[in-house]
């Protein structure tokens, strides 16, 4: 009998263990508590100290009289764990944590109807799976963006079109290996990376979404990762650590996200990315309510700031990500007019089942 590796599964189990009560979510948003802390990834909430540019608090702040107080966290382990401990508000989580987030009871559903501009969310990520569960919403979304394809351009003059030159032993442009020059991330969901090179190289599999697959299926998977495993210089989760090999450590190709590959070519760094031609998985990332939050009022004045389209831009300018408010491509002078297509609007729906978990 064949087992089959589903998201489906999980948002299943999901419905059915969650008896524990979360806390109410408040009515109004009447007396606002002066402070909100949340957990966010590196880059997600700027208040202009690293670009004078880039701020998106201190308007809030003065608006509301909710004083923003941020900790960053490098991977989802991570934000799972400070969840877990308690004392924040908020927390951007990744696609690959929120499940574990409403499973574990650490966040509450929440009252749209006390957030206006939940009604300009892009549809095609209003309904997602990753933060819809059992007839209830767990959060508000934020932004989402493709997994690419980053290559150094010393090393490769013309674009690699295929995510071979990290999955096969080869040797690469510059007539050298690509062994101990590569990267992959390092990650449970990294699976439904592999699944959508296998889909490609072995169709006799017959590999329709690399999120769900079969025992067969998930052996050749395995089968393509272990052999990765020989490559591999490092398994990235920390983006700072990622960019630093590819400055310092040889690294020449490796899965990414635009944030990176942003970030490291305003240093000047010999950078680029690209859309395989097998095609790429995509990321989408939540805004959730922790289930005793202190600060309700601000994080939902916060979960409905965070939706109106200039933030929505200016985000995604600055992290290489893509609006959930389609109207944030056209809001934010430094997102530009072409932004999200450079970020890969266009691709979400060239995503397996247009989603990423």
């Amino acid at each position: 009998m064949s087992k089959t590796f589903a998201r489906s599964s999980l948002c299943a189990l999901s419905m059915t263990i969650m008896t524990a009560h979360a806390a109410e979510p408040p009515t109004n948003l009447e007396n606002p508590e002066g402070r909100l802390d949340i957990i966010a990834w590196p880059g997600y909430i700027e208040r202009g100290q690293t670009d004078k540019q880039y701020d998106w608090v201190t308007q809030f702040e003065k608006e509301t009289g909710c004083a923003v107080n941020v900790k960053t966290a490098a991977t989802s382990d991570e934000m799972v764990s400070l969840m877990a401990k308690g004392g924040y508000d908020l927390v951007t989580a990744s696609g690959d944590a929120s499940l574990r987030l409403i499973m574990g009871k650490r966040v509450q559903p929440i009252n749209t109807a006390l957030i206006p501009n939940w009604k300009a969310l892009d549809p095609r990520v209003v309904k997602g799976d990753w933060f819809n569960v059992g007839g209830k919403v767990y959060g508000t979304p934020y932004q989402w963006g493709p997994n690419l394809l980053m290559y150094n351009t010393k090393t490769f003059p013309t674009p690699p079109d295929s995510w071979q030159v990290v999955f096969v032993e080869q040797n690469l442009p510059d007539g050298k290996s690509n062994k101990g020059r590569v990267q992959a991330y390092d990650g449970p969901i990294y699976i439904a990376d592999a699944a959508l090179f296998v889909k490609a190289t072995q169709p006799q599999l017959g590999i329709s979404d690399p999120y769900q697959l079969t025992e067969e299926q998930y052996q050749a998977v395995l089968k393509v990762l272990r052999d990765q495993h020989n490559l591999i210089h490092r398994y990235w989760h920390d983006t700072t650590v990622q960019m630093s090999d590819f400055k310092n450590e040889g690294v020449v190709a490796s899965s990414a996200w635009p944030y990176q590959a942003n970030a490291l070519k305003a240093e000047g760094q010999p950078v680029a990315t690209v859309f395989p031609k097998e095609g790429v998985t995509g990321w989408a990332d939540t805004t959730m309510l922790h289930s005793e939050a202190k600060h309700p009022v601000c994080a939902y004045k916060w979960m409905n700031w965070s939706l109106t389209p200039k933030v929505q831009g200016d985000v995604a300018a600055w992290f290489g990500s893509l609006p959930v408010v389609p109207q944030g491509c056209k809001a934010s002078p430094l997102l530009g007019e072409k932004g999200c297509e450079t970020n890969g609007f266009n691709y979400f729906d060239k995503s397996p089942s247009g989603k990423r978990l």
